[in-house]
Formats: C-alpha cells, sequence, structure tokens
C-alpha cells in the first residue's frame, strides 16, 4: 500500500525491536513511549500520530491486512485547471499562463478556497490603507485639510508609508500575472492592471523622493503632485472584484459540494464473526458485507442480500415515490433507507459508484470550454492591445497638446485608460454562466458532460428519440387478459403463467410478473417444450397447454378466426398478442406491451411547444411504432431501422441543415448518440449510452428534455448579455 504521508523514515538503532506499521507499512521501533494502540489482545505500533488516528477508527481494517492486500479507490490527486481557459490543467497551484488567473481545483473540496481567503485579506488590508490615502489627498473637499495641517511633505512621505506596502504585497498578484502575460505574449487584464498601477506609483515615487527632476512648471503649490492613493484604490478596487468573482466561482461548486456531501462519511461493516462496527466509507471495498440502518444513506452501490426495505431515491431520478428493495435488487449509494434493516454487499466502491460520476460529469461541464467563449477570447485578444495603443496615443496627445503640467495630466490619463479598459467581467462572462448551469443542471436531474452540449442543445430544432426505454419503460408489462369460452381470466393467466415460469423470453417474465399481480393461483408445469419463433407448450395440472402465435395454433389444427378481430384491436395498440389453447381449444388471449412513461406525453407537446420536430427511430416493428407515435402525437416515424440507419439519419439530417438532438438508452442508440449536435442519454439506460452523449437525463425522464432546453437557451442568452454589457462597459470607459 501507498505511504500517503510526508515524513521522514525514523532511525532505528542496531539490535532495537522493530515492528511493521499495519496503517502505511514502515517498519518503526518498539518503544515502550512510542505510539501504540492495542486490537484483539495484539499490540501494533505506528510511525505517526496520523497512522494511529487512521487505525484507531477502524482496527479491524488494517489488522486484518486488508488495506495492504487489496487496493480501495484512493482518491485521485487534486488537478487544477483555469476558470478562463479549461484546456490548461496543471498538477499543482498556480497562474494560467494565458490569462494569469489563479489555478482552482478541478473538483471543488469542503475547504474554504485558499485563494478567496488570501484575495479577502488583502481586500480588507488594500481598503483599510486606501481610507487614509483618500483623506490625505481628497480631504478639503469636505472641509478635512490634514495636507496643510501636517505640511505637503510629511503627508506625501505618509502617503508613500501607507501605499508602499499595498503595491509591494497586495499587488503582488497582479504584478506576477502581468508578468507572465508579458512573457507568454497574451496581453490581458492583468497586463493593463500591472501597467497602470506601475505607472501611477513609480511616477509618485519620483515625485515624491527626487522632485527636482521635474522642471519648475511640473510644481504645484507645495510640490509635485503624486497618485499613491489612485494607485492603492485601483488595487483595493479590483480586489473587490476578484474576491466578488471568487465567491462567485466559489458558489458554482456548491451543486458538486451538495453531491459529494450526500455519501456518508461512515459505512456499518459486519465483520464474518456477526460484529458490526462503523468504518470510515473510504476503506469500505469491494465484497464487504454492511448493515444500512432505517433512515441512512446506503454507502455505497451494491446488491441487498437480507431483509426489505422502501428506499427514497429521489437523488438518482427526481421522483419521491420511494422504491422497493429486496434480496438480490440493486442499491445505489447516497439513496436513503425509509424504514427496513438491509444487509448489502458493497459492489462499485470510491470513484465508481454512480455518485462519484454524477461528481466527474458536473466537474467535467464545470470547466468544459463552449464554442460561443472563442468570442469572449477574440473580443478580449483586440480589445486588450488596442487600449494599450489608445492609452499611449492619450499619453502623447496629452504631453504634446495638454495644458501645463502637462506630463502629469499625460500619465494620469494614461493611466485612466489602462484601469477603465480592465476587461474582467468579459473574460468571465462565459465561465460562470455555463459553470452556474451545469450546477443547477445536476439539481433538476439534468447532468451536463460538457458545455458544448448545453450551448448547441440552444439551437437544436429536430429531436431524434428511440421508443423502447426512452418513450417507453423499456420493460414489458401484461397489460389484457382476454377469456374465450368457459374459462375465467383467472384460470387463463395462472395456465399462461405455470407455462411462462420456464422459458426466457422477454415476455415471459412480463406475464409471470403480471398473474403475480393479480393473485392467480401459482400452478406447475410439466413436460414444458419452448417451439422457436412461435410460442411454448406443456402440461398443467394434468392438461395440455399451448401459449403462443396464430401460426402456432393453426399447426395445433385451431382456428382463431373468431378470436382474430380482437388480436388486431391489441395489435392496433402497440401490443403483443398471444393465444391461449387447453386441451385442444383456444380459451383466450394474453396482451403484453412496453407501457409508455407517465411524463412521456406532456414532454412531447412542451417539446412541440418549443418549436421542435420530434422523430422517433426505432428498430421495432412499424405498427407498434405507429401506435405509440399516434398516442404521442409524433411528427414522423422511422421503424425497424438498425443502429447504423439511426446514425445516417442524422447525418442526412445535419446535411439539409438541420440542428438534431439524439435521445436514447440502449447500446445500439450510441453511434446516434455520438453523431448528433447534442446526445441525450437516459441515465437508466445502457453506460456506453451515457458516454457517447453530452447530456444525461438522470431519472430518463422525457421532461429532463425540456429542462435542458430551457436551460440551454437560458444560459445561452446570459451569456451573450454578459459579453455585451462588460464589452459596452469597457469601450465606454475608454
Amino acid at each position: 500500500m501507498e505511504h500517503d504521508h510526508h515524513h521522514a523514515a525514523p532511525d532505528i538503532p542496531a539490535g532495537a525491536n522493530t515492528a511493521k506499521d499495519p496503517v502505511c507499512g514502515m517498519t518503526v521501533a518498539v518503544k515502550p513511549d512510542g505510539r501504540h494502540a492495542e486490537f484483539q489482545g495484539e499490540t501494533f505500533h505506528f510511525c505517526s500520530e496520523k497512522c494511529q488516528s487512521k487505525f484507531k477508527a477502524d482496527p479491524w481494517f488494517y489488522a486484518s491486512g486488508r488495506a495492504a492486500g487489496q487496493k480501495k479507490a484512493a482518491p485521485a490527486n487534486v488537478q487544477y485547471t483555469c476558470p478562463m481557459h479549461p484546456e490548461i490543467v496543471r498538477d499543482a497551484p498556480g497562474s494560467c499562463p494565458i490569462c494569469g488567473m489563479a489555478l482552482e481545483p478541478m473538483v471543488p473540496s469542503d475547504e474554504p478556497s485558499e485563494e478567496l481567503t488570501d484575495f479577502t485579506r488583502r481586500m480588507w488590508i488594500s481598503a483599510a490603507a486606501a481610507v487614509p490615502l483618500i483623506i490625505l489627498t481628497m480631504g478639503e473637499l469636505v472641509a478635512l485639510s490634514v495636507r496643510d495641517w501636517i505640511g505637503h511633505q510629511t503627508a506625501s512621505y505618509l502617503e508613500f508609508v501607507l501605499a508602499t506596502p499595498i503595491i509591494l504585497w497586495a499587488a503582488l498578484p497582479f504584478f506576477r500575472r502581468g508578468w507572465d502575460s508579458i512573457v507568454n505574449r497574451s496581453p490581458n487584464m492583468w497586463t493593463l492592471i500591472s501597467i497602470g498601477v506601475a505607472a501611477a506609483y513609480l511616477y509618485s515615487l519620483v515625485a515624491t523622493f527626487l522632485p527636482g527632476v521635474f522642471p519648475e512648471q511640473y510644481r504645484m503649490g507645495h510640490g509635485v503632485g503624486t497618485y499613491f492613493e489612485a494607485a492603492v484604490v485601483i488595487v483595493a478596487l479590483v480586489l473587490v472584484g476578484q474576491v466578488l468573482e471568487l465567491r462567485a466561482r466559489e458558489r458554482t461548486g456548491d451543486a458538486i459540494r451538495a453531491l459529494l456531501d450526500l455519501a456518508p462519511k461512515t459505512a456499518r461493516r459486519i465483520l464474518p464473526d456477526g460484529t458490526e462496527y462503523d468504518a470510515p466509507l473510504e476503506n469500505i471495498m469491494e465484497g464487504d458485507r454492511l448493515r444500512v440502518r432505517p433512515g441512512d444513506a446506503i454507502p455505497v452501490d451494491g446488491t441487498v442480500i437480507e431483509g426489505r426495505s422502501s428506499l427514497d431515491e429521489s437523488m438518482l431520478t427526481g421522483e419521491s415515490m420511494p422504491v422497493e428493495k429486496g434480496p438480490g435488487d440493486e442499491v445505489t449509494g447516497a439513496t436513503i433507507n425509509k424504514n427496513g434493516s438491509l444487509v448489502m454487499e458493497a459492489g462499485k466502491v470510491g470513484s465508481d459508484t454512480v455518485l462519484a460520476q454524477i461528481v466527474a460529469m458536473v466537474s467535467n461541464a464545470r470547466r468544459s470550454r463552449a464554442p460561443i467563449q472563442g468570442l469572449a477570447d477574440r473580443v478580449s485578444a483586440i480589445f486588450v492591445p488596442t487600449v494599450v495603443v489608445i492609452a499611449i496615443v492619450a499619453f502623447v496627445v496629452w504631453l504634446i497638446f495638454g495644458p501645463e503640467p502637462a506630463l502629469v495630466f499625460a500619465i494620469a490619463s494614461a493611466v485612466s485608460v489602462l484601469i477603465i479598459a480592465c476587461p474582467c467581467a468579459l473574460g468571465l462572462a462565459t465561465p460562470i454562466s455555463i459553470t452556474t448551469a451545469a450546477g443547477r443542471g445536476a439539481q433538476a436531474g439534468v447532468l451536463i458532460k460538457d458545455a458544448e452540449a448545453l450551448e448547441r442543445m440552444a439551437g437544436v430544432d429536430t429531436l431524434i428519440v428511440d421508443k423502447t426505454g426512452t418513450l417507453t419503460m423499456g420493460k414489458p408489462k401484461l397489460t389484457d387478459t382476454v377469456a374465450l369460452g368457459d374459462v375465467t381470466e383467472t384460470d387463463l393467466l395462472s395456465l399462461a403463467a405455470a407455462l411462462e415460469r420456464g422459458s426466457e423470453h422477454p415476455l415471459a417474465e412480463a406475464i409471470v410478473e403480471g398473474a403475480e399481480a393479480q393473485g392467480a393461483p401459482r400452478q406447475e408445469a410439466t413436460d414444458f417444450d419452448a417451439v422457436t419463433g412461435k410460442g411454448v407448450q406443456g402440461r398443467v395440472g394434468g392438461r395440455a397447454v399451448a401459449l403462443g402465435n396464430a401460426a402456432m395454433m393453426r399447426e395445433m389444427g385451431l382456428d382463431t378466426a373468431q378470436a382474430e378481430s380482437k388480436a388486431d384491436t391489441l395489435r392496433a395498440e402497440g401490443k403483443t398478442a398471444m393465444f391461449v389453447a387447453l386441451d385442444g381449444a383456444l380459451v383466450g388471449i394474453v396482451a403484453v406491451a412496453d407501457p409508455i412513461k407517465e411524463s412521456t406525453a406532456q414532454a412531447i407537446r412542451e417539446l412541440h411547444a418549443q418549436g421542435l420536430r420530434v422523430i422517433m427511430a426505432t428498430g421495432d416493428n412499424e405498427r407498434t411504432a405507429q401506435a405509440v407515435a399516434g398516442k404521442l402525437g409524433i411528427d414522423e416515424v422511422r421503424a425497424g431501422i438498425l443502429p447504423e440507419a439511426k446514425k445516417d439519419l442524422i447525418d442526412q439530417l445535419r446535411r439539409d441543415g438541420h440542428k438534431i438532438a439524439m435521445a436514447g438508452d440502449g447500446v445500439n442508440d450510441a453511434p446516434a448518440l455520438a453523431a448528433a449536435d447534442v446526445g441525450i442519454a437516459m441515465g437508466t439506460g445502457a453506460d456506453v449510452a451515457m458516454e457517447s452523449a453530452g447530456i444525461t437525463l438522470l431519472g430518463g425522464d422525457l421532461m429532463g428534455i425540456v429542462r435542458a432546453r430551457k436551460l440551454a437557451r437560458a444560459t445561452l442568452r446570459n451569456i451573450k448579455q454578459n459579453l455585451f454589457f462588460a464589452f459596452a462597459y469597457n469601450a465606454l470607459g475608454v
């Protein structure tokens, strides 16, 4: 196991008794007064207090050797990225080589931002220095002639004392970023601020200590004017802006922190001898048996092995209705156990859990780059050099044509141009909107994998939807039982279920579950035989029973004409109708269908209201597809098409100039999801589908598409507003 903390290896005297630290594996000298702990009659020795604390939190885990013998999902090393240039990724904190902005962790931690803490401190100290500086220089405007009381030279020295720590310490991050921008030939806001503040401070420094270098005409009443207060006020105001932006960026990580907080900090491990204790979540491994008490959150993804309970899975699906769970059922970490006690086996732990994947997706969206970001970058790239040129022109014009003292006015004008043009808002207009949208989307069950998907979603005009698992539940259900002759519906269902218990056909499970749900008597079948492509037959209670399609009935010599009209009606509704025969006579029909999700019809109506064209593309037959489309009011149907044909359909529509979103849930939808402008995967579907899509709907609910499109359009509108106002303000200021 890796030694995950840093300290020097202890010096062990020759011949001394040694022991192995069970936490980190280091060899340590056994000392009577050394760090040690007792567990199950054995004494363990430790190299540091940190290892001792870890052991005491979970002694069985370390004493049993599991820590060294198995690899648990350790947290990934923290990486840092630039909020304005997400392609910049570093292993350590620092400044962005493009814009100079401080890099931030990719996944927010529970700890407060060090940069925010540091900049807040710098802001308050700068503000504290700015107040007396303003009083010293402008006090006479409010009848506080401090400069007259203490004398001009003393006032200048006092200004120097107040301003110097602010310029050399509080403004230091700005100068570093400004220098980086010059070295990297990427002029940006820090270039402007650095030049402006440095110009004001250096001019004032010369004016204070070497006033004689200025010609007589540059002197005012008591000497050469200084601009210490301008430099400090600029630094203080920029720091205020930085603190506000850092707080905004901190808030955009709140959704991720809230997701991280859903997981419990400990899990109740059951040992082989039956004893139980609370172990740190990071020590839980695949195969561990865990108890989940009523009211507790499920610690990791896994399978129920004992007990029954209802779970609140709203974190995963957005649905408030509890879901019943029993032995064999899969459970998801961070969902809430409502009433019963469960024993589960840990399946996926650490970064493999559903919750960890959700966090990773939201985190990726936070730092991904929308195409519209290019507009902000292009504007900044032109704007900054232009401003520098304008500042130089202003300096030259004031120096040549300005009133005396021209140099003072020239420098002041150039500094004013450089500072007012600061493009902070311009550069952050897009990232803040994107990160906020990603966080809000996650809370609404819409996971945005990358910002490009969000930006493209706003322009989508056509939605292609898969049928099974997207429009429908994806699992067949028994819908109709039609008795013909003397057999009751309950008896008919009992016979059908008895035969289907031996079948592996997908529809068989629907009939068996339907019979159990309706309380049909359970019977067993013998002499079971599956007739491929036609049906099943056998004996139930000593009587010959068959269940299958019309072709099977005809082979048995049965006339299905009397039942065909009813079967056709069922088929027209998108259902699969199967005939049941008893002792050579037709006795009924059972029908199975994949039911439409409750919210699908409303979602289609709202998408139509937003002006979207909706096309169903399915591998199912034309009749079933048309039946579903008819119920939902879908515009077009492409039935019986293979995965490649779905992709070809998307390619053709894109060539025709349409912006396409594709919604699907299966492996067969993956090529189409990747080909579309925006791929939308059902969170209830296959992993491959989710990997191929830019947006995932956690609950598999099509209303999520409505929410995603509204969110995308609002976000794009907000980005354009931000860019306009940021650019307009800077341009107007210049």
